[in-house]
């Protein structure tokens, strides 16, 4: 059997306006990591990332404190859904036709600069992705949840489908195509993976274990290596 293990990017700067980009604590997040690794003689036969900056940037972090660090394979399927066209296209689209929901937007922008702005953006971010998921509502140039759901399955099942038996696999990524993976491995309805996607913390591991033809679920959202309650975040 292999052993997956799918890491979620350090905090990123979720409300700047370039936010794939990695927060001062998203990268001491990813540090801490490789560094939690080393201590601990943890070895990987692959590295695969996606594009994403914040994706990407958390696997060289890590990977700078490890002795042994196989290259990074960078993989678009393996990038999160597009939530910049959600926030972009489908929310004024869903706030044009819905009148509880423009109420909702309305909240968080008028939260937008509180220090508590992150509990009105979920609440209004949750509907609209609820309303993508279910495919109710479709903007030209937003990727669907079908299009998602079918390119990271396709993307996992190719690492899983690799030649070599036992091998050791850690994949930098996003929440939604961790809630995905775990959706998938349980069989659970589609629905799970967004609802377990709003629970995986920054630099949270989540591990598996693989055949071809099997992925089972070992763990979900481990963080033993961020010991400091400081490094613990979800956006």
């Amino acid at each position: 059997m292999g052993y997956l293990v799918l890491v979620r990017h350090g905090q990123a700067r979720t409300f700047e306006q370039d936010s794939d980009q990695l927060s001062p604590l998203g990268e001491e997040q990813a540090r801490t990591l490789g560094q939690y690794w080393q201590r601990h003689g943890t070895r990987f036969d692959e590295i695969h990332a996606g594009a994403l900056v914040r994706q990407r940037c958390t696997a060289e972090l890590a990977g700078a404190e490890i002795a042994e660090w196989p290259a990074v394979q960078t993989n678009p399927a393996l990038n999160e859904y597009d939530s910049v066209g959600i926030t972009q296209r489908l929310i004024p689209a869903l706030a044009e036709r819905d009148e509880r929901f423009r109420a909702l937007l309305a909240d968080f922008e008028a939260h937008k600069h509180a220090p508590d702005r992150n509990r009105y953006f979920q609440k209004m971010f949750e509907v609209v992705v609820g309303v993508w998921l279910n495919g109710e509502l479709e903007v030209e140039g937003v990727e669907s949840w079908a299009r998602f759901s079918a390119r990271v399955r396709n993307a996992l099942k190719d690492i899983l489908a690799a030649e070599g038996s036992g091998r050791r696999v850690a994949v930098f990524t996003s929440g939604g195509v961790i809630g995905l993976a775990v959706q998938t491995a349980l069989n659970a309805p589609d629905r799970t993976a967004l609802e377990l996607n709003w629970r995986v913390q920054n630099c949270s591991l989540t591990e598996f274990t693989f055949s071809r033809s099997r992925l089972s679920l070992d763990s979900f959202n481990t963080i033993p290596h961020l010991d400091d309650p400081r490094l613990r975040t979800y956006r």
